[in-house]
């Protein structure tokens, strides 16, 4: 992953990760491949660096997790969006829309 995708990461993984789980329960690699997908392939996401912010939105109460089966049979932790991370995403998603919008202006010709 080049460099500049991991800085611009850093400030967002938790809202990507939360956006994703708003469509459904899925284990780490189906999120780290939604994101990949959904981004024609732009943001890629290391393994060490998805399971961290699962991890931290676990204990923060944003996302709940069980164990279960994966496509291919693999016990697999799925991870799901609770009540909180709902509103954890709502309150990321106007924050960082804000500052996306702020950024274009900046970077319109004058």
């Amino acid at each position: 992953m080049a460099r500049e995708s991991l800085d611009l990461l850093q400030g967002t993984l938790d809202v990507l990760i939360l956006r994703t789980l708003a469509w459904g329960e899925m284990h780490g690699y189906a999120i780290s491949r939604w994101i990949h997908d959904r981004t024609d392939g732009v943001i890629g996401i290391e393994d060490a660096a998805l399971y961290k912010s699962l991890h931290r939105l676990e204990r923060a109460g944003a996302v709940e997790a069980a164990w279960g089966l994966s496509e291919n049979n693999r016990r697999a932790r799925y991870y799901r969006l609770t009540r909180r991370g709902r509103q954890q995403l709502r309150t990321q998603e106007t924050a960082w829309r804000r500052y996306a919008a702020a950024v274009s202006k900046v970077l319109e010709p004058a």
